[in-house]
């Protein structure tokens, strides 16, 4: 099912046809080394287990002038992330979404694919899905995602200290957030 089109980006929910792509994103070093870590590939069997269950996650595929390209989800984030994110009891009024993702076939990077595929989500959460507060977790070492991140209005809110296991190891990750602001035009 289609989530939404801008203009050369297409994101539509995971299908069964997409096993295959998600296999060979997986099990690639280039990518694992920034999603899931080396040590880490995916076979059918896991990316069954572990992308096509059923949660309150919507996850889909990124296609860039009709060829699937990548990965992304997003979902509501409930009191208890936000609490795991460093967010306080204040912070839990209001709609806060959380989204993961990777452009799985490296000859679309550097080509500022992932800024326009985060620019076009950030839109959709806000305008479709009424979105008040969207974050993000990325390793703190990833400074070309952050700067992504960043060219698209996120900004660095929270390091959070070995929060997330990656190649044998506990790694820093930085809490990014995107707010609307009051009036701003998408």
């Amino acid at each position: 099912m289609l989530v939404y089109e801008a203009g050369p980006i297409t994101v539509r929910e995971l299908e069964e046809k997409d096993v295959l792509s998600m296999v060979s994103w997986l099990s690639n070093p280039d990518v694992l080394q920034y999603y899931e870590g080396r040590d880490n590939p995916h076979d059918a069997e896991r990316v069954r287990e572990q992308f096509y269950v059923d949660d309150d996650e919507t996850r889909c595929i990124i296609e860039y002038e009709g060829k699937p390209i990548g990965y992304i989800q997003f979902y509501l984030l409930d009191e208890e992330m936000l609490g795991e994110y460093g967010y306080g009891e204040s912070d839990a009024d209001g709609i806060t979404f959380a989204t993961d993702q990777f452009i799985g076939e490296p000859d679309y990077w550097n080509k500022g694919i992932g800024t326009k595929l985060m620019t076009s989500m950030v839109e959709y959460l806000v305008v479709q899905r009424q979105a008040d507060r969207i974050v993000m977790d990325p390793q703190a070492w990833n400074e070309r995602a952050i700067a992504c991140y960043e060219k698209c209005g996120f900004r660095k809110v929270r390091l959070l200290e070995k929060h997330e296991q990656h190649e044998g190891e506990m790694r820093d990750c930085w809490i990014v957030e995107y707010r609307p602001l009051q009036g701003q035009t998408l």
